[in-house]
């Protein structure tokens, strides 16, 4: 199983269900971890008879809440201990250094660092690294409205220090352009479209599917896509 994780304090499952979405279309069985204080996914994806922690299927999509390490939802699911979980990618939403360690994030196969440009995002996103000791190979997910140098450079500012090595790639979604209000609708009657998603996000969602894909799916994810936009 590979896995790909989405680091940082800013508000970021919805990003990782429409990502978990499009992989799911192109014949992977993908599992999203909500390991976050909030545990936003408990509100925003439906499920029957919520529990402290739990495993439940949205739109073909397995995504797991409450659990601390991989090995729980092994036992939740009634698996031994050393056997391996039986989806292709999982996809891990974190905010703090235990569930970096817990779920083993210096052997994911992408990392993440999905932020804003305000200061308490910026600033309580890289706490959650303060504990790395070993560099960490990260790529930069900026939401902002208006991208500019001085905001990367400032990053890169109060990174310094930090054992993170960033990808030379920044991977921007749009911000104030309409999409926040899309996907509360799409949250209030439980689907994942994107019909009415901006061309921005939709290039970015599409990006970051891309770095995730083997190079010789890129074409069969792009015919995919354009099925997902109609909603077929």
């Amino acid at each position: 199983m590979r896995k790909i994780s989405f680091i940082g304090c800013y508000d970021k499952i919805d990003l990782i269900l429409y990502i978990a979405k499009i992989l799911v279309a192109t014949d992977k069985k993908v599992l999203v971890i909500d390991s976050t204080v909030n545990q936003k996914a408990k509100y925003i994806v439906p499920v029957i008879k919520p529990t402290k922690a739990y495993v439940t299927d949205f739109e073909d999509i397995d995504v797991a809440v409450g659990f601390n390490d991989l090995n729980e939802i092994k036992e939740y699911l009634g698996m031994p201990i050393h056997a391996e979980l039986p989806y292709d990618i999982a996809l891990i939403d974190i905010d703090s250094y235990d569930c970096i360690v817990n779920f083993g994030i210096d052997n994911s196969e992408r990392n993440y660092f999905v932020t804003g440009f305000d200061l308490y995002t910026l600033k309580r996103g890289l706490e959650i690294l303060s504990g790395i000791t070993e560099i960490l190979n990260l790529t930069k997910v900026c939401f902002s409205k208006t991208a500019t140098k001085e905001d990367d450079d400032y990053l890169n500012y109060l990174a310094l220090g930090y054992k993170i090595q960033w990808s030379e790639e920044i991977i921007y979604f749009p911000f104030e352009v309409g999409d926040q209000s899309v996907i509360a609708e799409n949250q209030r009657v439980a689907k994942i479209k994107f019909k009415k998603l901006s061309a921005q996000y939709k290039e970015a969602l599409i990006y970051i599917v891309e770095q995730i894909l083997d190079q010789n799916e890129y074409a069969k994810m792009k015919r995919i896509f354009k099925q997902l936009e109609r909603g077929v």
